[in-house]
């Protein structure tokens, strides 16, 4: 949800920065996912007045406007249509970013020469402001805006955009983060007053409201209001509306999106005229009913769907979109306000059903208290009378069929001890709640209170839910540090799935990508691993009810889906791929289940290297392979050795046995050129097979702890001119002999015009870092020093200036 700053100004006030507000909300838990400054970027653009609009002498479009600035006067060429003298507007400066009406892009303005007059300046519309997408004028301002302020002043604005939880519907409005900020502020909140004139003629005279299911219809309130005018709403309306991220429409439906934003309640305008038998009727559809939405699209309603209805057809689907045989148009003169509360999973079931979602939708679906209803209905009312005229009948009408009687909560203080870990006094109890709006009345013992939730608080429950709103406002930093009773339990994972995921996160780090194929495969896929036509042996295991032929047998081993998958990478990417997989092979045993190995699988192709300054990239060859498979056991700490085999898959003169003391547990080479034909696949492709049951024994270890340095290092950059003749590891080896010296990288190699013939430059990050103490600036520089020393005196290095 987007709030506005400017907006939340109205109801509280806010003395501290944006950015400082959003880390409060979010430690409250209203995660403020990021902060959007609106004028942030409108240096040199001002408040103006318009004095004089002049034609310009050589195009009839365009004119040429006399800008009051405040402490100067500038004339610029327009070509809007709607200059005025007298109007307020936003004036850029030469050197202002902008954003370019027709390409979008931000551009920084310049003097022109435009039909042979200089323009020095710009009169801006929404759109070159960022504002909005109006581009067809400029913008004009209230007639009250500053002359000469910055518009970054007057119009400046930061954007809140806040993650609200799903128990949290009151806050899906401006008027509930403001509660919010009140409290936590520790301010006061100031709501808007609602009241307005009404009429002698009674509301219950000319319309009536029937609920046909109460169950999923607890509340409908509805107000008229008549001789109201279809017209463009206000700019600050506008203005509130697009920051919130919803698009103005007209006064009548922006008023109802307005207060939706506001209170959090979804309202609805009906043409009243349009109301067949002025009744309205909230039933559930008949099976197979239609309506056509105001989207334009004709619905199919099912039995359970509920409706808003008049004496002969729906007229709206309930909590979800209004019908188009009842939408407010240019014409309309009378407006029927629609304030409902509606059960939370029918709204929910019909707009997944319907496939339609809004704002609306997702507010009834998070459980909107009903006795919002009304609240919102007055204030949407009392806006439609401002903003459209007209006059509103007396009253409104109100049923509430699922009217429930106030429960009230017994909280004690430890209670709040028991689940806190720490107490909390009755006082400080009841300071807070009352501060969010709950009501506290004091209970027969002196450590408990009666707690009765605020009627805009539909998630408050249980004793617990206090607790929790005691302990968020407080702040859940504010509880004291305790150490446990005794040490946590020392975690054993299961050895197999331990080993799975390092053999992972180490193929990762050398560069694989892991895949996942299904454990299902073809008879085909199977026969193509072989370079000749030999028959399967044995037979893998069908499937009694196959999906398809695709997936009809268990697969035996991982290198059929494996190898597919890399020729279908290999058809869209160049260079080099290495896969592997882990997972369950099916290996068939007489007149029993079959036996289920987890195995590793992994495949190299391609390039293993990109290009770079020191060579060209390698092809990948059997070593590589093997090298794989040694630094994988290495870091498993097995030690494993090679020995001849025959796999028919692999070519003969490139494979071996992976065995760990006699033991053979997997095979490493390079495939047959025959299978990878089968699959299509150019290239030299080499395989490594592991059998993990196999493995497991031997990979089995403790791990020694070793201690996280306690104390900062420091990373200083270093930029040495040489020889063409000194090696980069001659020069590490002097750096990486001084004991301070944690870590040396080298970062870029340089020779050309900046560096003497017959030089280079080598950059170096040195990481310094003490295992006693916390490096000073000076102790770091001087052993930097003698490290240049050294370099110096070895060989014959300087500091690149």
């Amino acid at each position: 949800m987007k709030v506005s700053l400017n907006w939340l100004k109205e109801y509280v006030d806010i003395t501290i920065p944006p950015t400082a507000l959003a880390e409060k909300l979010t430690m409250a838990g209203l995660e403020v996912k990021g902060v959007e400054v609106i004028g942030g970027s409108w240096e040199n653009v001002v408040v103006g007045q318009i004095m004089a609009v002049n034609p310009h002498p050589n195009a009839d479009r365009l004119t040429l406007p006399t800008v009051d600035l405040g402490t100067e006067q500038a004339t610029v060429v327009c070509g809007a249509p709607n200059l005025r003298v007298g109007d307020k507007i936003a004036f850029a400066r030469v050197g202002a970013q902008l954003i370019d009406g027709h390409s979008g892009q931000v551009a920084v303005l310049k003097t022109a020469k435009i039909r042979g007059v200089i323009s020095s300046g710009m009169v801006c519309s929404e759109k070159e402001l960022g504002i909005s997408d109006k581009h067809e004028g400029i913008m004009v301002l209230p007639a009250d805006a500053p002359v000469g302020t910055s518009l970054a002043d007057y119009l400046g604005d930061a954007i809140l955009n806040l993650e609200i939880t799903p128990n949290r519907p009151d806050c899906l409005s401006v008027i509930g983060i403001a509660r919010e900020m009140a409290v936590l502020t520790g301010q006061t909140l100031h709501l808007p007053e609602v009241s307005y004139e009404e009429s002698a003629s009674s509301i219950e005279q000319q319309i009536s409201v029937d609920i046909t299911d109460p169950d999923l219809c607890p509340r409908y309130c509805v107000s008229l209001i008549t001789g109201v005018t279809v017209a463009e709403s206000p700019g600050w309306l506008q203005q509130r509306l697009l920051a919130g991220g919803m698009r103005p429409i007209n006064n009548i439906v922006d008023v109802t999106n307005y207060v939706m934003l506001e209170y959090g309640q979804p309202l609805h305008a009906f043409d009243y005229n349009k109301i067949r038998g002025k009744k309205i009727v909230v039933r559930r559809a008949t099976d197979g009913e239609r309506i056509v939405t105001l989207d334009g699209a004709e619905r199919v309603l099912a039995a359970d769907t509920l409706v808003i209805a008049d004496a002969e057809r729906p007229v709206a689907v309930a909590g979800v979109m209004g019908g188009a045989n009842s939408e407010v148009t240019e014409g309309t003169t009378s407006i029927l306000l629609e304030s409902a509360s509606f059960k939370p999973s029918s709204i929910h079931y019909t707009g997944r059903a319907l496939n339609l979602s809004s704002e609306a939708c997702m507010r009834f679906e998070r459980g909107i208290s009903p006795e919002m209803t009304l609240p919102a209905l007055k204030r949407a009312t009392q806006l439609l009378v401002e903003l459209g005229g007209g006059q509103t009948a007396r009253g409104t009408i109100d049923v509430y069929p699922g009217e429930r009687e106030l429960k009230s909560i017994s909280l004690s203080t430890g209670e709040v001890k028991r689940l806190l870990g720490s107490g909390f006094s009755r006082k400080q109890i009841v300071s807070t709640l009352t501060a969010l709006g709950f009501d506290c009345q004091p209970a027969s013992s002196a450590v408990e209170v009666i707690v009765s939730a605020p009627y805009w608080r539909s998630d408050i429950n249980l004793a617990v839910d206090l607790i929790d709103e005691v302990i968020r406002i407080t702040g859940y930093d504010s509880l004291p540090m305790t150490m446990l009773s005794q040490p946590i339990p020392r975690h054993n994972p299961e050895p197999m799935v331990k080993l799975k995921r390092e053999i992972g996160q180490h193929l990762i780090g050398f560069g694989f990508q892991e895949v996942i194929t299904y454990s299902l495969t073809s008879l085909d896929m199977l026969n193509r691993l072989s370079p000749g036509s030999q028959a399967l042996e044995p037979m893998p295991l069908r499937m009694a009810n196959p999906m398809s032929v695709e997936q009809e047998y268990l697969r035996p081993n991982l290198r059929a889906n494996l190898l597919a998958a890399l020729a279908a990478n290999r058809r869209r990417e160049e260079g080099g791929i290495r896969l592997f997989e882990l997972g369950r092979v099916y290996l068939p045993r007489p007149k029993d289940l079959p036996d289920e190995r987890e195995v590793i699988c992994a495949l190299l192709s391609g390039s293993g290297t990109e290009k770079s300054w020191y060579g060209e990239a390698e092809l990948p060859d059997f070593f590589t392979a093997k090298g794989v498979v040694e630094g994988l056991l290495s870091q498993l700490g097995v030690a494993a050795s090679f020995e001849e085999c025959s796999d028919e898959g692999l070519k003969l003169a490139n494979q071996a046995a992976i065995a760990i003391a006699g033991n053979r547990l997997g095979i490493v080479g390079e495939i047959h050129p025959k299978v990878l034909e089968n699959f299509e696949i150019t290239g030299a492709v080499y395989l490594f097979e592991i059998d993990l049951p196999a493995l497991l024994p031997f990979a089995i270890r403790h791990k020694m702890f070793q201690p996280i340095p306690r104390f900062p290092s420091v990373v200083r950059d270093m930029a040495l001119v040489v020889d063409t003749g000194i090696t980069h590891q001659q020069v590490l080896d002097i750096i990486k002999s001084f004991l301070l010296v944690e870590q040396v990288r080298l970062f870029d190699v340089y020779s050309g015009d900046q560096v003497p013939l017959g030089k280079k430059s080598l950059a170096y990050r040195i990481t310094f870092q003490s295992p006693a103490h916390t490096l000073t600036d000076n102790e770091v520089s001087e052993v930097q020093q003698q490290i240049l020393d050294r370099l110096s005196q070895e060989l014959e290095a300087i500091l690149r200036s």
